[in-house]
């Protein structure tokens, strides 16, 4: 290089740009993939936290809540979560969060629920092994 002359060449360039590639294409995955358990984990405590809030109704009032409450983490998730109140009745009930757009691709886990009595499923499994990873 003579004396004076400043930047890179193009061979340089060109190899930072392939390492560069290289190293998102090793991490995005990763990455995406930890951001689908981080939503997981945040959508399991949003359905402990409405089972609480179903339970404190019955409490008050001897009936099980007939429309989901209102909590904050509704809002969080609803781009990837969707909340529904099933299978209500006097004495039951059933929260269910389905996956929706890009947590749609976590199919390790699918659709989790949560009953009155405490019952989880994930993907309608109550495998021990496959609650342990989803919840």
């Amino acid at each position: 290089m003579r004396q004076g002359q400043r930047g890179f060449n193009l061979m340089e360039l060109m190899v930072a740009v392939a390492i560069i590639g290289i190293i998102v294409s090793i991490a995005l995955p990763s990455y995406q993939s930890h951001m689908q358990s981080t939503r997981r984990v945040t959508v399991t405590s949003c359905l402990t936290e409405l089972a609480q809030l179903m339970e404190r109704s019955y409490l008050t009032s001897m009936a099980y809540a007939q429309t989901l409450p209102a909590t904050a983490c509704q809002n969080d998730l609803a781009e990837f979560y969707s909340l529904t109140l099933e299978d209500k009745s006097a004495g039951t009930y059933t929260l269910k969060a389905t996956p929706k757009g890009i947590q749609e691709k976590d199919s390790s886990c699918g659709t989790l629920t949560l009953n009155q009595a405490g019952s989880r499923t994930a993907k309608g499994s109550t495998d021990v092994a496959l609650l342990r990873q989803c919840w």
